[in-house]
């Protein structure tokens, strides 16, 4: 355990202290305590017997005695060669956490169970990756990802190398989305020339924001704008409406290793065409970067190169020199999914990645 509290309480969750197990014995009985009520305790964040609450985050839920149990007893099998001593304290353990849930009605422990199963919130980086290393571990057939922004760069590329490899020696499909924008980095590149036929890579003008399936059975989004926590969801229907959303976007999608289309039109790329679609909807020059993944500055040059070929002399002239042009139309948008939000802006340093933590 490291972090916070450390020093303070230095013990797992098989022997937690007596300010410890008094709180999460509350919020077990509650079905939620105040996050003030765990700050003397911060053993119970790190030991991940509290999370935040999805629905308000001054609240912290319980993990369930039961899932504590599971957790406990995988420990131990991993450390049984080198001390025999623990089996013994963490058997205790088991009958102090399963004697607490036995104590829950009958109903609400149904339903906090269902809800906890479903959606998870992964507070702090390592807790992320702990928790797609696991799902890694568990999945047998295929991954989906959807990864905005622009050039990956290596070590966004590399940090979750090491999960890629695993899959790969399983024979676990990958299908990865990129923006196009993606294409003219070349740490993607050498991924997916290592990666070899298990990964299959498509891109697109734009993209919703980060998302990571294993298996139709498990979901990774960010929760906040850092991308410094993130949701679990294993729902059937959030599943479900994940999976539409991606296999629109691949139909839409065009293989790396094919050639972007040509615009049909001298003096405009493929990505002004789209930058002139965008303007023709009355988006903002960091609305636009932002969804196609490049920076301000970027775009702007665009629309300048825009403007000199078509001949305009202001933003409203260019409006209209796009739609004369038929440039009001993109090569290639993002099909309409019922109740799909529009994708924020977020002003950026130039050219700058999202993180991969997720």
């Amino acid at each position: 355990m490291t972090g916070h509290g450390t020093d303070e309480h230095p013990h797992g969750a098989d022997r937690l202290c007596d300010a410890g197990d008094l709180v999460y014995s509350r919020a077990v009985r509650r079905g939620r305590v105040p996050r003030t009520d765990a700050e003397p305790v911060p053993c119970l964040l790190e030991l991940a017997l509290l999370h935040p609450d999805p629905d308000d985050m001054d609240w912290l839920v319980p993990t369930s005695p039961q899932e504590v149990m599971t957790r406990l007893l995988r420990g131990v099998y991993d450390e049984v060669s080198e001390s025999h001593r623990r089996v013994g304290s963490a058997v205790e353990a088991f009958e102090r956490y399963a004697g607490l849930g036995r104590r829950i009605q009958a109903s609400a422990s149904a339903s906090a169970s269902l809800e906890g199963a479903a959606i998870r919130v992964l507070d702090g980086l390592s807790r992320i990756q702990a928790a797609m290393d696991d799902a890694t571990e568990a999945c047998t057939s295929e991954v989906l990802t959807v990864q905005p922004g622009g050039i990956r760069r290596e070590p966004e590329l590399t940090e979750g190398l090491h999960r890629a490899l695993a899959l790969r020696s399983r024979g676990v499909r990958m299908r990865d989305l990129y923006t196009h924008v993606a294409r003219h980095g070349q740490g993607l590149l050498n991924y997916l020339e290592l990666m070899g036929d298990a990964v299959e890579a498509r891109t697109l003008d734009e993209v919703v924001d980060r998302l990571i399936l294993f298996d139709r059975t498990v979901a990774f989004i960010p929760a906040n704008a850092d991308h410094t926590m993130a949701l679990e969801l294993r729902h059937p229907a959030l599943i479900d409406y994940f999976v539409t959303v991606f296999d629109r976007l691949w139909r839409l999608a065009i293989p790396v290793a094919a050639a972007l289309p040509d615009t049909g039109i001298d003096g405009i790329s493929h990505r002004e065409q789209s930058i002139a679609a965008l303007l023709a909807d009355g988006h903002q020059d960091a609305v636009i970067a932002e969804r196609l993944g490049i920076s301000v500055r970027t775009c702007r040059a665009h629309i300048a190169r825009l403007s000199e070929t078509l001949g305009a002399a202001s933003r409203t002239q260019l409006g209209v020199r796009i739609a004369q042009a038929g440039l009001d139309s993109a090569p290639s948008r993002m099909p309409e999914v019922p109740g799909l939000p529009e994708v924020p802006a977020q002003l950026t340093p130039a050219d700058r990645e999202s993180p991969t933590a997720l």
